[in-house]
């Protein structure tokens, strides 16, 4: 069955995030996986990237679950500046997977930084479709997030492919029947949609 719709997560796909290791200093020295797996199941993070939070009230949360030693401000100046911009040529992969396929982005954020990607470099106007957490108040890799997205396309799971760079939002995805890879960083990207057909080698 072909790919009609490719889905891309954004941040550490397209988008470029300064390293765990940058914001050690809230998170400690637990490795990577560790803390990625301790972020996406976090009440403040899920609450905030749900849209069901404010920034200062995010911060606060952060700060006492976390028992992190910074203030709140510096916590939220720093988390502020965490995604950076598009990768270089993101901007061409999705141009040339669009010019064969419908595409989206499926991505858990919230207002901060979903602003500045839009004022900064217009990075939702590359795709057809986009889904964001803090907006449709649903967040991976919760199974309803997949499904909601299916119900608004009106398309088959097996036709979806979705390129993630956490795991356990790509195993989010396969349960909920998507063809689903993780692409940690653009050269990730651009090897799963050749391997679909979906950009020339």
């Amino acid at each position: 069955m072909s790919i009609e719709l490719v889905l891309f997560d954004l941040g550490g796909v397209l988008i470029e995030l300064s390293s765990i290791q940058s914001m050690g200093r809230f998170f400690g020295d637990d490795p990577e996986e560790e803390v990625w797996g301790r972020w996406l199941a976090c009440p403040w993070v899920r609450r905030f990237e749900r849209g069901q939070c404010g920034a200062d009230e995010f911060a606060r949360g952060m700060v006492e679950t976390w028992s992190m030693a910074a203030s709140p401000e510096v916590f939220l100046e720093a988390f502020i500046r965490w995604p950076q911009g598009l990768m270089p040529g993101a901007r061409e992969l999705a141009r040339a997977a669009r010019s064969r396929v419908t595409i989206g982005c499926l991505s858990n954020t919230n207002a901060l930084h979903a602003e500045r990607h839009a004022s900064e470099e217009a990075v939702y106007d590359l795709f057809d479709h986009r889904f964001l957490s803090h907006e449709i108040g649903l967040v991976k890799p919760d199974r309803d997030i997949f499904d909601h997205v299916l119900a608004e396309l009106a398309c088959a799971p097996a036709r979806v492919l979705f390129l993630d760079d956490n795991q356990i939002n790509v195993e989010g995805a396969r349960a909920a029947g998507l063809r689903a890879e993780r692409a940690r960083g653009l050269a990730e990207a651009r090897a799963a949609l050749v391997r679909h057909g979906i950009v020339a080698a």
